[in-house]
């Protein structure tokens, strides 16, 4: 019986192993869900310059795209930390004394973020056409990473550092429909607050076709990663029952509002 107990603890202790062994190619993730084959083999090089806050919660959820999106793209730097800060990026940083030092010059990088003041990505790609600075041509592009509530206190903290250098802009996003992603639900990783609200890899892939010349090839080799990572999702996901709908008793309703 002891000799049972001792094989079946060993098959259990070697079957977790194997389970969490990462991959050593190049993705690092666990083995059963590697992303090695989706993955570009050199990293996609890119006008556009990407700089994401990461917040430190994101680094324990399974789902995280941004691990992926710096294995992907070659101008792609990861801050973690809840708030960007002078001193946490030097090509921030000197974007912020440029600014400083040139208070009437253009704004330099875009952040991106709905909402009813930021203006639409499309207007602010014709804005930077027109001028004649490389670097206006070839935008920052600061993302915030984290649940829509972590995002939204993550932004306000860094304003003060963003608004000396940084314009606000967005994609196409409607907070009158409840979120999905604007991939419909064939690239849902996490349930999103409004329609056209999408997770940091689908919002920089969308951003970037609109940014870069070559954008459409872009967008469409960061979709293919991210569809593998949602191949793997779908498939250990375990089927549910449908919740039961409870319906409030009319009746009760109406005598209530009648006494009243």
């Amino acid at each position: 019986m002891e000799l049972e107990e001792r094989a079946t603890a060993a098959a259990a202790d070697l079957h977790h192993q194997l389970r969490r062994r990462l991959c050593e190619k190049g993705c690092e993730r666990p083995i059963k869900v590697c992303l090695c084959d989706a993955i570009p083999k050199n990293p996609i090089p890119t006008l556009s310059k990407i700089v994401i806050l990461h917040h430190p919660h994101e680094q324990r959820h399974k789902l995280a795209t941004v691990p992926v999106l710096k294995k992907c793209l070659e101008n792609c730097e990861i801050i973690v930390g809840r708030k960007l800060c002078y001193g946490d990026s030097k090509l921030l940083d000197s974007l912020h004394d440029f600014a400083v030092a040139n208070p009437n010059s253009p704004f330099r990088a875009i952040y991106l973020f709905p909402g009813k003041d930021a203006l639409p990505l499309t207007a602010t790609k014709q804005q930077k056409s027109s001028e004649d600075d490389l670097d206006i041509r070839n935008p920052v592009l600061i993302v915030f990473d984290g649940t829509w509530k972590h995002a939204k206190e993550m932004l306000h903290a860094s304003l003060l550092f963003l608004s000396n250098f940084a314009v606000q802009a967005c994609l196409d996003y409607d907070d009158r429909i409840e979120g999905g992603t604007i991939f419909e639900s064939d690239l849902t990783l996490r349930k999103e607050p409004y329609s056209g609200c999408l997770s940091t890899m689908e919002a920089v892939a969308r951003c970037l076709c609109l940014l870069e010349p070559n954008g459409i090839e872009i967008e469409s080799r960061l979709i293919g990663v991210l569809r593998a990572m949602v191949k793997f999702q779908v498939s250990f996901l375990k089927p549910m029952k449908p919740r039961p709908k409870f319906f409030r008793n009319t009746k009760e309703v109406e005598e209530k509002e009648q006494e009243c």
